[in-house]
């Protein structure tokens, strides 16, 4: 059967997925003496963001001070347990996203939907820059109601600059937090174990104030 990848399939199109989770390190490569995994230090907050390929995706906020893990997989879609292959195959439904554990009393959410908007462009749709596919779709993944707000505040603030400097509308969902499904360990913190690996990530030159 023909798939469009430029089009999210609906949850009878959907691969099966599994039941087994992806076994991936307990420990960040890049912060050894920190977790991959649940669970994280208390007080601590995670949310998840998506912006094209998660390789590039997940360094913008692993070098943030306040940021205290990371990690890259799937969600917003309807395969439990993917893996990769299945979601390029734009069967899934899933996104490639980044999930962000954050001290919020050194780093604010604001800070971290800063980063998000000004390192892709968040007006191409099912794409970012030569990576086509709706797993690389942009999409901010909620974990409250607050975070909803704030996100939905930050893409209208953030339109009307993107209108001034003259590019189109942003094609960004914003969402209630999804599952998250955890990627192969080979994807996890890969820019930092290949410094040199394929980062297709741009963003439009425009800032957003907090």
């Amino acid at each position: 059967m023909f798939y469009d990848k430029a089009v999210l399939p609906n949850q009878d199109q959907a691969l099966v997925g599994r039941e087994e989770a992806m076994r991936v390190p307990s420990a960040h490569y890049v912060f050894r003496d920190h977790g991959l995994l649940p669970p994280f230090p208390a007080g601590y907050c995670t949310t998840m963001f998506g912006l094209g390929c998660f390789w590039g995706a997940e360094r913008k906020f692993w070098v943030l001070d306040g940021v205290y893990s990371t990690a890259v997989g799937y969600a917003g879609g309807y395969t439990p347990n993917p893996t990769y292959e299945e979601v390029c195959s734009g069967q899934t439904g899933h996104n490639e996203v980044v999930l962000v554990v954050y001290d919020p009393a050194v780093i604010s959410y604001s800070s971290l939907l800063k980063t998000f908007w000004e390192s892709h462009n968040p007006t191409q749709g099912m794409r970012q820059g030569n990576d086509a596919g709706t797993q690389y779709r942009s999409g901010i993944y909620c974990a409250s109601d607050a975070e909803a707000k704030l996100a939905e505040a930050s893409r209208d603030a953030f339109q009307q600059k993107l209108k001034d400097a003259g590019l189109d509308n942003i094609t960004t969902e914003i969402v209630p937090e999804p599952t998250f499904y955890y990627a192969e360990h080979y994807h996890q913190q890969y820019l930092a174990k290949n410094p040199n690996g394929y980062c297709g990530l741009g963003g439009t030159g425009v800032t957003f104030s907090e």
